[in-house]
C-alpha cells in the first residue's frame, strides 16, 4: 500500500529471537522439509517439528482424522522416528532449507523426556529450542496428560535441562489448572508456555454408531477452537505478565494470529490450517504484518500493547 511504513517482523520468545512472528505448528507439518515445496521454510519464524520421543513410536491405528465443521479431530497418536534417527536423518534436510527449527518431544514418563531431551544435547544451532509436548490428548488414559497436574509438568521441565538450549513447554486448555501450570513450569526452568494444544473431543459414525476414529477419542483442532485459545492466552498473561506465551489454537488469518498478540502472546503458531492451504503459515505472517502496518505499529512485538 503507498504510503505504508515497513513494519519490524523481529519478535522475541524469551532469549529466542525470531525473524517472523509465525511458526508451523507441531503436529501438522510433519518432522523434515514437507512443506517446503509450498513456501520459504526460512521466511517463518520456525518449524515446530511433530513430537519425537527418545524411542519409536507406532502411533494409533487408522483412521486417524476426521473434519468437523470449523476443525478436525485427530487421533495419530505420536507416531515417530525417535529423536535420534529424526537428528541424523531429517533433520540435515530441515537445516539445508534455512529453517530455523524447534524440536517438540514426549515422554510417557518423566525419565522418557529426560532421554529425549539429552539426545538434542547435541542438535546443531538451528535448533533455538526445545517445545515440550505436555499436553497431547491423544495417548491412551487421560492420566497420561502432565499439563493437568502441576507438579507433574514442573518436574519433566526440570528432568529437560540437558538439551542445552531454550524450553517451551505446551500446556493443555483441557484443564481449569492452566495458570497454575504455566507458574509451576516456568519455575521450573521453561523460558516460555505454548498455549494451546487440541482439545479432548469425541465424534461418532452415523452409519456405525461407533467412533470414528481408530483410538476412539481424539484432539480437536481447527478454527473452533481459536477463541478458547485466545482465552487462555489472555488469562494466563494477566496472571504471568512476565512469562513469554506462544499463541497457537485456529489460527487461518491474519487477524487470528493478531487477537493472540492483543491477548498477551509474543509469537503465534499455525498448524491445521496447512490441511486447507499448505502455504498458510506465510500467508498469514504477510496479513498479520499488513495489519500493523496499516494501523503505523513499527513493530510486530508491540501489537499487544495496542489491548
Amino acid at each position: 500500500m503507498a504510503g505504508q511504513q515497513a513494519c519490524d517482523t523481529r519478535v522475541r520468545v524469551g532469549s529466542v529471537e525470531l525473524a517472523a512472528p509465525v511458526m508451523i505448528a507441531s503436529g501438522t507439518a510433519g518432522y523434515g522439509d514437507e512443506l517446503a515445496r509450498y513456501l520459504d521454510l526460512s521466511a517463518v519464524g520456525a518449524v515446530v517439528t511433530k513430537s519425537l520421543a527418545a524411542f519409536e513410536w507406532a502411533g494409533h491405528p487408522a483412521p486417524r482424522l476426521h473434519p468437523t465443521p470449523q476443525g478436525m479431530l485427530n487421533a495419530v497418536g505420536l507416531q515417530g522416528p525417535g529423536v535420534e534417527r529424526w537428528r541424523d536423518e531429517v533433520l540435515p534436510d530441515l537445516v539445508a532449507t534455512g529453517a530455523t527449527v524447534v524440536v517438540s518431544i514426549w515422554g510417557r514418563t518423566v525419565d522418557d523426556y529426560r532421554a529425549a531431551a539429552e539426545l538434542l544435547a547435541d542438535a546443531p544451532p538451528q535448533v533455538v529450542a526445545v517445545e515440550v509436548n505436555l499436553s497431547c490428548p491423544n495417548l491412551e488414559g487421560r492420566q497420561a496428560i502432565f499439563a493437568h497436574d502441576a507438579e507433574l509438568s514442573a518436574a519433566v521441565m526440570a528432568a529437560t535441562v540437558a538439551c542445552g538450549r531454550p524450553r517451551w513447554a505446551k500446556l493443555s486448555a483441557n484443564t481449569d489448572r492452566i495458570v497454575e501450570v504455566a507458574a509451576a513450569v516456568s519455575e521450573a526452568g521453561a523460558e516460555s508456555v505454548t498455549c494451546i494444544n487440541t482439545l479432548l473431543g469425541l465424534a461418532y459414525d452415523p452409519d456405525t454408531a461407533s467412533p470414528v476414529l481408530g483410538a476412539g477419542g481424539g484432539g480437536l483442532s481447527g478454527r473452533a477452537v481459536h477463541p478458547v485459545a485466545v482465552r487462555a492466552v489472555h488469562d494466563v498473561h494477566a496472571a504471568h505478565p512476565d512469562l513469554p506465551i506462544v499463541g497457537v489454537g485456529g489460527i487461518a488469518s491474519g487477524w487470528d494470529a493478531a487477537e493472540m498478540l492483543l491477548a498477551g502472546a509474543s509469537a503465534v503458531q499455525v498448524g491445521t490450517a496447512t490441511f486447507a492451504d499448505p502455504a498458510a503459515p506465510l500467508k498469514i505472517q504477510r496479513e498479520l504484518i499488513d495489519w500493523a502496518a496499516i494501523r503505523g505499529v513499527p513493530s510486530v512485538s508491540e501489537i499487544g500493547a495496542l489491548a
